[in-house]
């Protein structure tokens, strides 16, 4: 206790001297890695570090988005759109090539880390390019309002998400009480998000359309993102719906894997694969989401796959 109370004083003290020596603009969101943060007033070159949710709400923010790792993006429509608008891939989002970020003079450097720890490990590197900005929390829409205040487009950014929230209340509205299971198949083994108080957009968006999930994909410790389970624990995925996900940032959809998972008799014996309402879901929604494109899509398969299921 002692410790943050002195890390308070600490920075009570120092964030008046930071905002008369910054020039630019005065970043203090508390879920911006590092933050308090100085940025240039209006960022001509930024480079993003993630391929998805960094890039996507960036370009929706209008933002001036010179760089990002465009290479084995499964999401082509957001890939042409960034072509489009003249970013250049930087390689992978697990190896970026500091040589291109360098070449590109970014003035500002941000991306999508989901967590502090995953932020420390790769601001040390991009600290010494430009100032960075890595958004450590799960919450895309005030990631939205952050970077919209960046352009002047804070307007324009609220009139966007509530837009989205009367389609998102809508919905909720005619959801049915039907139990819905969604798994993602990997190569190496299965995923479960959960509905959990903090978890991953499109999950959080699920959460809030009123879908009922199974007992197994359902709890409310903040801290149980995701679950890992086996080929018995499959059997607790017992919705009247299965969803999943093949693909994404592995090879799941090409060797093969995903194949012998359909067809194997603990897969068979799923409640919803027996009665055929199992559905493939897009992973370039689901695990590469990108800000309120994105949003509206998970809108689009439960409105197809769970209201408009017979």
């Amino acid at each position: 206790m002692f410790r943050t109370q002195a890390l308070a004083l600490l920075f009570s003290v120092l964030l008046p001297g930071l905002a008369q020596a910054c020039d630019g603009r005065l970043i203090e969101d508390p879920a911006i890695y590092n933050a308090p943060l100085c940025l240039p007033a209006e960022p001509q070159r930024v480079v993003v570090l993630d391929a998805s949710f960094g890039l996507g709400i960036a370009l929706d923010a209008g933002l001036a988005v010179v760089g990002a790792p465009l290479d084995l993006m499964s999401d082509a429509t957001l890939k042409s759109r960034a072509e489009a608008a003249g970013v250049t891939s930087i390689g992978l989002v697990t190896e970026p090539s500091l040589e291109t970020i360098v070449a590109l003079q970014p003035d500002l450097i941000l991306g999508f880390t989901g967590s502090e720890s995953m932020a420390s490990g790769i601001y040390p590197m991009a600290a010494q390019l430009a100032p960075t900005m890595l958004y450590t929390s799960l919450d895309w829409a005030e990631f939205y309002r952050l970077l919209g205040g960046l352009t002047g487009q804070q307007a324009e950014v609220e009139d966007a998400l509530a837009a989205f929230e009367v389609r998102l209340a809508d919905l909720r509205d005619r959801m049915p009480e039907t139990t819905v299971s969604v798994l993602r198949i990997t190569s190496w083994d299965f995923q479960v998000y959960m509905d959990s108080p903090v978890t991953y957009a499109p999950f959080e968006i699920m959460r809030r359309a009123g879908v009922h999930r199974s007992a197994y994909e359902t709890t409310d410790d903040p801290s149980l993102a995701m679950k890992r389970p086996d080929w018995e624990e499959l059997a607790r995925l017992d919705g009247d719906i299965l969803l999943y996900i093949v693909g994404g940032t592995n090879a799941s959809a090409t060797d093969g894997r995903h194949e012998e998972v359909l067809g194997n008799p603990l897969w068979q014996m799923l409640p919803a694969v027996q009665a055929g309402r199992v559905h493939r879901i897009d992973p370039a929604v689901w695990m590469e989401f990108s800000g309120l494109a994105s949003a509206h899509r998970v809108l689009d398969d439960l409105e197809r796959y769970v209201i408009g299921q017979p």
